[in-house]
């Protein structure tokens, strides 16, 4: 986790610009229910009269809703509304009515709703005949009786009423005010189809245009995301790379190739696709899910949100308790999916050659039946969520339905504001299931993060010393081994004791001993691919550990028992180890390793491509052009750990005899079976079982060492010998 968080901090700015972009996102989609309701409530039911307040009335109206009003309240509309008349020519044709009576026109900025919703319901309520509270005297109307009650009678019926009135809620009373409106300004000559066409054209304007915000939006959050995983992976891809190119043997022991493999590729991807899923979905869904809580607080019905968020918790602890535990195993079943076919894909010769494919088919149905089995009863838990979900949403909204349904009959809420509240609702539960089903990512992220992790806090046992020493130019290509041992990490017995030998510049040294005797593992430790358990080795007078590494290799030529080339062509594989290609060193070291003879015959020549491992080419080409990127780097030190064995003798010879004429000053190393191979080298290190038990030329040690001597014998007859 703390590798993931470490490499996110990079881009710590694009992700604050994103969760900023999610906010305006969810601002634009948390909008638009308002603006549906508003078209319900406002433009359908209310015929797009925004507010009860007038915003022209007739005087006889005018005064009818003083008769409602005290006098303090009285004193606030007169402040606000001003009388115009016929002699106003400007509203003449504006306003019909005007020719035959006068007009108010508000002209005040005043909050005046409060104070004239009440008198507009009254004034509309006792014009359409509904019960008037008190005794009126024949030929007389309620306005009649209200002008001509005292002070004292009038503030009494005017508590009764707003008392009456009390429990009513504001937006259903300024609906019922507006249908009074309509009227009136239907009445002073006002196209109030006309008003209601552009409110609802103007509101749908308005979500027009937030829904394209929000599809911008989104887009532009979707490049981010991705934009930003993508780089992610790139980076924490280089980590363990760089990271495991650090490791030596014993590092990579610690883990398989093909598990490196996967924790490089399907770990990354998995953390990858998680970090997309956080930055949209998980981000996101909070905002979205509060919002819209805030959106409905208040409302007498958001218990019924309380409860479905109750039921989707307990349904996804439920889901994931059963879950969780396999998707720790899927990455390792991947893991064993690649170690098995990669196995097989690489020794396909050897399968072929002892008839054991069938086996081989059935040990990679059983890993890959084992993964299937693991994903696919992840899978079939998993679909069981969304159906459930599906099912949960739909139920909620039956509910809200119902029960809304019935406020709306008893006068309590308006339709709009149901419609509202319910996509508030489904956008609640959405945020909610979107984090649902991005947690089917997580646990299976978090194994891949670990596994991610292990490999770069892999502790690596080769380091590199803060302060290194310079290596001695006057002791240039002197190797001295001091009192050396080695042992294997984790094995019990030492591979080599007390190995102690010097060699000088110009000479070589050939190691030979039988299976197993250490000649290899000895030549490793000069490169450092292992370091030593005891004693210590010297280059050019220094300690091989306090020197840089990259210094160190680079003063070496390695060619490895396996001649392993890489894809491209042979002269990049040749250069491999130059800082510049130059043809002419190129077209050199192929010439002394006898590898031009065979290169010119292609029909590409050097251009020729070389597929990965060097799969098409022969095993003694593969030497051969093995050597030649030793030789091209013009090394201090050569090491051929057992170089020339696909070689035959003819080309054998050949390739020592030219070798000899440009390693005149350098050190070298062979590793060989062949007798005929270390004959002629200047000291010959025999090996059997970790201790040197021989160090000599060629004739002292047919003398004085029972085991070359053995060796010798074997393959060469006492006649070869001796002419040698």
């Amino acid at each position: 986790m703390k590798h993931v968080l470490k490499t996110l901090r990079k881009y710590s700015l694009q992700i604050i610009l994103v969760f900023i972009l999610l906010f305006m996102q969810a601002m634009c989609d948390l909008s638009l229910p308002s603006y549906t309701s508003d078209i319900v409530n406002i433009g359908i039911q209310q015929s797009g009269i925004e507010s009860s307040v007038p915003d022209v009335i007739s005087e006889s109206e005018y005064n009818k809703l003083l008769l409602f009003m005290d006098e303090s309240d009285k004193e606030v509309i007169n402040n606000n509304y001003t009388l115009i008349t016929k002699n106003d020519s400007e509203y003449l044709e504006k306003y019909p009515l005007l020719k035959d009576e006068n007009l108010y026109i508000l002209t005040g900025e005043d909050d005046i709703k409060d104070i004239i919703t009440l008198p507009i319901i009254m004034v509309y309520s006792f014009s359409n005949g509904s019960e008037i509270p008190m005794d009126i005297p024949e030929g007389m109307s309620i306005y009649d009786v209200l002008e001509n009650m005292t002070e004292e009678e009038h503030q009494q019926f005017l508590n009764e009423i707003k008392q009456n009135y009390s429990n009513e809620k504001v937006s259903l009373l300024e609906q019922m005010a507006t249908v009074y409106l309509k009227d009136e300004y239907t009445k002073i000559g006002i196209d109030v189809s006309n008003l209601q066409m552009s409110y609802i054209a103007k509101t749908g304007l308005k979500m027009v245009g937030l829904a394209m915000a929000a599809m911008a939006l989104t887009i532009v959050t979707a490049f981010l995301s991705s934009r930003i995983a993508a780089f992610f992976s790139r980076d924490l891809r280089s980590k363990v790379v760089n990271k495991v190119m650090t490791y030596s043997n014993k590092e990579f022991e610690s883990f398989s190739t093909a598990s490196l493999i996967t924790r490089s590729t399907n770990d990354i991807q998995q953390v990858q696709m998680l970090i997309v899923m956080l930055l949209r979905i998980v981000l996101f869904a909070p905002i979205m899910g509060i919002g819209a809580l805030t959106k409905v607080s208040g409302n007498e019905m958001s218990w019924i949100i309380g409860l479905a968020v109750l039921v989707i918790i307990s349904f996804v602890i439920i889901l994931f308790s059963i879950a969780m535990p396999k998707f720790n195993k899927v990455q390792k079943l991947i893991d064993k999916v690649n170690l098995v076919a990669r196995e097989i894909l690489s020794g396909i010769p050897v399968i072929r050659a002892f008839g054991t494919e069938k086996h081989e088919e059935e040990r990679f149905d059983k890993a890959n039946k084992d993964l299937m089995k693991v994903n696919l009863f992840v899978n079939r838990t998993m679909t069981v969520m969304m159906p459930t979900m599906t099912f949960i949403m739909n139920g909620v909204s039956v509910l809200i339905v119902w029960i809304g349904a019935s406020k709306i009959d008893a006068g309590t809420i308006q339709v709009g504001t149901l419609l509202a509240f319910i996509t508030y609702t489904m956008q609640i539960i959405m945020s909610f299931l979107m984090i649902s089903m991005v947690s089917i990512m997580v646990p299976r992220a978090f194994v891949s993060m670990e596994r991610i992790g292990e490999v770069l806090d892999k502790d690596t046992s080769i380091k590199q010393k803060d302060k290194c020493l310079r290596f001695n130019n006057n002791l240039r290509g002197t190797v001295e081994f001091k009192d050396v041992y080695f042992r294997y990490p984790d094995a019990e017995e030492d591979v080599l004791q007390n190995i102690s030998f010097k060699v000088t510049k110009g000479t070589t040294t050939a190691f030979i001993g039988s299976t197993g005797s250490g000649k290899s593992t000895l030549i490793n430790l000069i490169p450092r691919f292992f370091d030593v358990t005891g004693g210590k080795i010297l280059i050019d007078g220094i300690d091989i550990r306090d020197a840089n590494i990259k210094e160190l290799r680079s003063k070496i030529g390695y060619v490895p028992q396996k001649g392993i080339l890489f894809s491209g062509t042979i002269s990049s594989n040749i250069a491999f180890g130059l800082h510049k290609k130059d043809d002419e060193v190129i077209k050199k070291a192929a010439k002394i390793s006898q590898a031009e003879e065979f290169i010119n015959d292609k029909k590409d020549k050097y251009d020729s491509a070389i597929s990965q491992g060097g799969t098409n080419v022969s095993g003694g080409q593969r030497q051969r052009l093995a050597i030649a990127r030793a030789i091209a780097i013009d090394p201090e030190i050569y090491i051929f750990d057992d170089s020339f064995s696909a070689l035959d003798y003819k080309t054998d010879a050949k390739l020592r005899k030219e070798l000899n004429k440009v390693t005149k000053d350098s050190t070298i190393f062979i590793v060989a079976q062949r007798i005929s191979t270390v004959m002629n080298a200047d000291q010959i290190i025999v090996l059997d079982k970790g201790h040197i038990v021989g160090i000599g030329n060629h004739k002292e040690l047919l003398k004085n060492c029972d085991i070359y001597k053995e060796i010798a014998y074997s393959q060469l007859s006492k006649e070869e010998l001796e002419d040698e």
